[in-house]
């Protein structure tokens, strides 16, 4: 069984906001993920990094929850800055109930576990100085988020999946780091960033975490595979 991860799929299915105005990039880029996703088996895991649907309701994403419930294996799906549609846990389960869509859950104020792994995560926010004091609220808000998915770990080795990059050229957020530093987080993946902010990503080590960008239109439409274990 593999665990897979990618961001920022914009799926429109319903909501008639195609990502190919944004360029070549993007061309076809709803039937290259059907090609990707399709490689998925029944025992694998995708965790999906926000920014899913373009759908301003569940029943507007409804078309891009079944083009995702159609493919084999697990996906966990974190908050994203555009994911209007994310409402309460439990009423996104609910919905998905109603609908008979079986392999979507959530990543959010908790943690999941694949063989040794946790895999812990939130939205993230940006931190900016000057910044209003409802930015400030919002950001303290994810910084709990995130602590409450570490500490479902329980002391495992974690593999932590963001929205928001955590740091970037030019760019950090404390509070998101130093949550993540105190916890065995061995690897931290993050999307958001798309076109020509790509070449601000940060990848590789820092301060013992090795950094990923898994933004869709970097992969190039192809979950990013981390790893891959017997059953």
């Amino acid at each position: 069984m593999a665990l897979y991860v990618i961001g920022d799929l914009h799926l429109s299915l319903s909501a008639n906001k195609s990502m190919e105005v944004f360029g070549e990039a993007w061309r076809d880029y709803v039937p290259r993920l059907e090609a990707s996703l399709s490689a998925l088996r029944e025992e694998d895991t995708l965790v999906l990094a926000g920014d899913t649907s373009w759908g301003i309701d569940l029943a507007e994403a409804e078309a891009d929850f079944r083009f995702l419930d159609q493919f084999p294996g697990r996906k966990l799906l974190l908050k994203g800055n555009h994911d209007y549609w994310w409402t309460t846990v439990s009423k996104m389960k609910s919905f998905f109930s109603q609908k008979g869509i079986r392999t979507l859950d959530f990543l959010h104020n908790n943690c999941f576990f694949y063989g040794d792994w946790a895999l812990c995560g939130t939205r993230g926010w940006f931190f900016e100085e000057g910044q209003k004091a409802q930015d400030a609220k919002v950001l303290n808000r994810e910084v709990m988020r995130l602590e409450t998915s570490l500490q479902a770990a329980g002391g495992r080795e974690i593999l932590c999946f963001l929205h928001y990059p955590p740091l970037y050229q030019g760019y950090s957020c404390p509070g998101i780091l130093e949550t993540l530093s105190r916890y065995p987080v061995r690897a931290c993946y993050y999307g958001h960033l798309h076109g020509p902010t790509h070449c601000r990503a940060m990848e590789g080590m820092h301060s013992g975490i090795d950094y990923s960008l898994i933004s869709a239109d970097y992969l190039r439409f192809i979950p990013k595979k981390i790893c891959e274990t017997e059953k």
